[in-house]
């Protein structure tokens, strides 16, 4: 409840609130990283800090959002769960994000 939107009424104002600026996009669909995701790292890096074996994951429609899917893996998340249909999207996003971060941990085509 970071923004304090109720997901009962919050369709009647997203998309003005997006339209004119005032949020980048749907926060029900798509993680915003610099707010909310400062409380997910936090609670991650906690988290880990006391049981650096705990599983960490989200659940819902963050979990089959590519952009949201690359900030769970960079975070250090374990896991997403989403609705099924969203299941191949999170696969590939998460392989893309390991390849990214494989690719500039080991890079030496000068790109980074």
């Amino acid at each position: 409840m970071t923004f304090g939107f109720s997901r009962d009424d919050v369709n009647k104002i997203v998309g003005m609130y997006t339209k004119e600026g005032i949020i980048p996009a749907d926060p029900f669909n798509t993680l915003d990283q610099e707010g909310v995701g400062q409380l997910v790292q936090c609670g991650v890096q906690r988290g880990r800090f006391q049981n650096p074996k705990l599983k960490v994951g989200v659940c819902g429609e963050h979990g089959g959002d590519p952009a949201s899917v690359e900030f769970f893996y960079k975070t250090g998340m374990t896991y997403v769960s989403c609705s099924p249909f969203r299941v191949p999207v999170a696969r590939v996003a998460a392989a893309q994000a390991a390849i990214k971060r494989e690719h500039s941990e080991n890079c030496t085509c000068g790109c980074h």
